[in-house]
């Protein structure tokens, strides 16, 4: 998988790209993450890459020059992949489009400072707006991390456990089970006897059911977006607590519906 990043401040990924998951990655030629400061592209000798914007407000605006000609030059234009442009508007990061990016061998990643982007950016450059979140950073350097690490992971062989990843909270499209380790008994709050039991039928029942659970309880709008059994909601309407049952009533109208449609 290789990733093309394009930024101002190319000095802010080394040290996390050497640590951990990412290293071993790039160790192993499962990665390549190639640095381009925009700047080399400006064509001033102050090295420009920002303006005032038009019609006034405070801010500076992204030039669009410096960034089309450092993406002609490394991706071609228009762009030979995928190019992401990382910006609060864009959609919604989420497990599921780290899959689909992960399915891909090359992609383009754009980070913005400033006020924002010239509107030509984004208009005639990038191919996919992507956002982390509902709330504004300085920068797209910390959300291009961001999704290096949650792509990467998905690849097959960046995983110590090539399970890992298919547990992990969101890749079922529910939260994690809870997880634990020795010692079995800590200031009295004890490990789950099913859980050392060695019965791995029981085991993973037991994890199927506290993922509901806990998807219920924290985040109850993702068993919207999934296909219960009729066993998961059995479990799921034994454990409700009388707060949940507006909620729990709204999963069933919606899972009965999706069933009917089928």
């Amino acid at each position: 998988m290789i990733f093309d990043v394009f930024t101002l401040f190319p000095e802010v990924f080394p040290i996390y790209l050497e640590t951990s998951i990412l290293k071993r990655a790039k160790e192993n030629e499962l990665l390549e993450v190639h640095l381009h400061n925009i700047r080399d592209w400006a064509a001033d000798k102050h090295h420009t890459t920002d303006d005032t914007p038009y019609g006034g407000g405070g801010g500076m605006v992204m030039k669009p020059e410096p960034v089309f000609r450092a993406v002609e030059e490394i991706l071609q234009y228009p762009p030979k992949c995928p190019l992401i442009l990382l910006t609060p508007q864009g959609e919604t990061f989420t497990q599921q489009k780290a899959q689909a990016f992960s399915q891909l061998p090359h992609l383009g990643v754009i980070c913005g400072r400033y006020e924002g982007f010239d509107e030509r950016i984004r208009e005639h450059l990038a191919t996919d707006e992507i956002s982390i979140g509902d709330f504004v950073l300085s920068g797209g350097e910390l959300p291009a991390l961001m999704l290096i690490e949650a792509v990467t992971r998905l690849i097959p062989g960046a995983l110590g456990d090539p399970e890992g990843a298919f547990d992990d909270s969101f890749s079922s499209g529910l939260l994690e089970y809870p997880q634990f380790t020795r010692p079995p008994e800590f200031m009295g709050w004890k490990v789950p006897e099913v859980l050392q039991s060695g019965n791995h039928a029981d085991i993973n029942h037991w994890r199927r059911n506290q993922a509901l659970l806990r998807t219920l309880r924290k985040r109850p709008e993702l068993l919207s977006q999934i296909t219960l059994t009729g066993s998961d909601l059995d479990f799921l309407k034994s454990e409700v607590k009388e707060s949940e049952k507006d909620i729990f009533d709204s999963i069933l109208n919606i899972q009965k519906n999706r069933k009917d449609r089928s």
